[in-house]
């Protein structure tokens, strides 16, 4: 708890109810956070004053103000200009800023025998030729790749004339014409230049020049009779053709606008920009930030903020974000005042917008996943499963649990554990149910008690039953989801708790709760991931049931043996593993089991051995 909390409440339960700006400074008098406000005094005194429903980084935040000071405004639009102005001068510690330090970016061209372009991030004094620089290193890459593959120059890493031999056999590439085989040494210098030069010209110029060019070329060797030549600058030709033909239009409508959307895990938020001109996708950002707790509205009015003001980009006509944000009006003309002509933000909610949206959080999700560790379409559907149900965070670590007998006989529980998506099989334990064997609601009880005493003996382990799950699935309805409720209440514990309905070809088919059922057929992925822990859990618990099931079955057999019993029976179920190791097992190999005498050992070899 700051010290300073009812000095600093009572100085903000002081200020005047108008709109302002609030700077909130450190000990040291550094500027930690700057924020804006409607009512300063309504805003600056939540600070201070109940923690519970604060967000992680606002109380970090908190424990570290020493003082505030206050810029008064005459609207809410002057407050929004002057904090973007304050933040982009203070750069405050705790106000949400997305870091680019990739910088510009360059076509480096080198210079010799066998020339080469390439991508960088900086120029260096080594007698190269630069193009750009270049605000998007998006833009940068896809063009190298273009001409590389217009004309036909090595993507790979050899080095020429170093590593041309006519021994070496072309790559892939080669095969698929988009390289000419320089490495295998049928290609002469002469020709190879020519088509270096021609793809610096169509860097430097773009693809009407260039087809204008080729053109011509191609005419001049027709009427010179090199018809071979003509032919490989017609296929150039095309290929430049084709590739302005595969850039995707997404849009006929809208011309230019930037699509913003989050993925976001229990540490870290990613957001992706992808920004379109001409009715084509363009340009391409991500930026990686913690995930604090900020809410999603305030999360997106941030990001946009931020985004227009480096300067470094230009405002488009329209911005286009995956949900609903704060301050929404203020913004749009804010963002207007900036571009100098109407811009405006929307949500959608179909189309081909709503499409676009979906694939920018796709990409969004792939770069998290490439950031930690994770599958882009796992973070996806955790993501969604989290939505559908409601719950406060994405469901990263999720146990699910099955009950499996034979007509109440060998009655047994199985728990799985998916962690990010996938099964984590470290976390997978195994029930026998020792209660009521023919109750599958009573049985399920049972076992989640037993789990929540274990955590009890080992909480805050790193592994096993120390950690309490995200999310808890059962396999069946309404009834399981009820019996584990009242677990759940009589230990404390406040974990969303569902159930996985199947329909009558035991197919999953919907999520259900205390209060009903959610539909989960219309999302594939959510769909998918629900069908695998369920199909998981299932085997896991059917596997384990009919392996202490045919061990019952062996251990009557061996009952049938006069002098042995349960006891000397499951020994030898351990010592030897089936019954015919028993069967082919000597007398003094039996004699070798615990607790089998040479009286028991020479009745079991007779059971087995004898013509009778």
């Amino acid at each position: 708890m700051n010290p300073k909390m009812k000095i600093l409440r009572k100085k903000a339960m002081a200020l005047p109810k108008t709109p302002g700006v609030y700077i909130m400074k450190n000990s040291k008098g550094e500027i930690i956070y700057i924020g804006k406000a409607k009512a300063l005094k309504n805003r600056v005194s939540q600070y201070f004053g109940s923690q519970n429903n604060h967000p992680v980084k606002v109380r970090k935040m908190v424990e570290n103000v020493d003082d505030f000071d206050v810029i008064l405004t005459d609207s809410e639009f002057e407050c929004l200009v002057l904090e973007c102005s304050l933040i982009k001068q203070h750069s405050p510690k705790y106000n949400i800023l997305l870091k680019d330090d990739k910088g510009y970016s360059y076509i480096k061209i080198t210079k010799g025998e066998y020339p080469s372009v390439s991508f960088t991030y900086r120029q260096d004094d080594d007698n190269a030729e630069y193009l750009g620089p270049y605000l998007s290193s998006f833009s940068a890459k896809q063009s190298i790749d273009a001409a590389k593959k217009i004309f036909f120059l090595p993507q790979c890493s050899k080095v020429f004339p170093r590593d041309i031999s006519r021994k070496n056999r072309p790559c892939l590439n080669y095969h698929i014409n988009q390289c000419m085989g320089v490495c295998s040494g049928r290609v002469s210098k002469e020709e190879y230049l020519e088509a270096f030069n021609g793809a610096v010209d169509f860097l430097k110029g773009g693809g009407k020049d260039v087809i204008e060019k080729l053109t011509e070329q191609m005419e001049e060797a027709s009427a010179n009779l090199e018809f071979e030549k003509a032919a490989k600058i017609r296929d150039r030709i095309n290929a430049v053709k084709r590739l302005k033909q595969k850039q995707k239009v997404y849009s006929n409508v809208i011309e230019q606008q930037d699509v913003f959307a989050f993925a976001k895990d229990n540490k870290n938020v990613c957001l992706m920009v992808l920004r379109f001109k001409d009715s084509r996708l363009y340009d391409s950002s991500d930026y990686i930030l913690e995930n604090d707790g900020t809410e999603p509205e305030t999360l997106r009015r941030e990001a946009v903020l931020r985004y227009y003001q480096s300067g470094r980009v230009d405002v488009p006509k329209r911005i286009t974000l995956d949900g609903e944000v704060e301050d929404r009006e203020l913004l749009e003309q804010y963002l207007t005042s900036l571009r100098g002509k109407k811009c405006e933000i929307t949500v959608p909610q179909r189309s081909e917008q709503l499409a676009i949206v979906k694939l920018c959080h796709e990409n969004a999700a792939e770069r998290l996943a490439q950031y930690s560790g994770k599958v882009g379409r796992d973070i996806q559907a955790l993501e969604e499963l989290g939505s559908i149900l409601g719950l406060n965070k994405t469901p990263e670590y999720i146990e699910s649990y099955d009950i499996s007998h034979t007509a109440g006989s060998d009655t047994v529980g199985g728990m799985v554990v998916f962690k990010d998506g996938r099964p984590y099989k470290k976390g997978y334990r195994k029930f026998i149910v020792k209660g009521f064997t023919n109750d599958d609601c009573a049985s399920m009880s049972e076992v989640l008690t037993r789990r929540f005493n274990e955590y009890e003996k080992a909480k805050d382990a790193p592994e096993g039953f120390g950690i309490l799950p995200d999310l808890i699935l059962l396999d069946g309805g309404e009834g399981q989801v009820n019996a584990v409720k009242s677990v759940l209440g009589d230990f404390g514990l406040d974990i969303p708790l569902f159930g996985m309905v199947k329909d009558s070809k035991h197919r999953t088919r919907a999520i259900a709760f205390d209060g009903g059922e959610i539909e989960i057929n219309s999302n594939k992925r959510v769909f998918s991931l629900v069908t695998s822990i369920q199909d998981e859990v299932h085997r896991y618990a059917i596997s384990f049931h009919h392996k202490k099931h045919s061990k019952r079955s062996l251990s009557s057999r061996f009952t049938e043996i006069d002098g042995i019993g349960e006891q000397k029976a499951k020994a030898l179920i351990k010592h030897f593993k089936t019954v015919a190791a028993v069967k082919n097992a000597s007398v003094e190999q039996l004699k070798e089991v615990k607790g089998i005498s040479e009286k028991n050992a020479q009745k079991i070899y007779e059971y087995f051995n004898s013509e009778n």
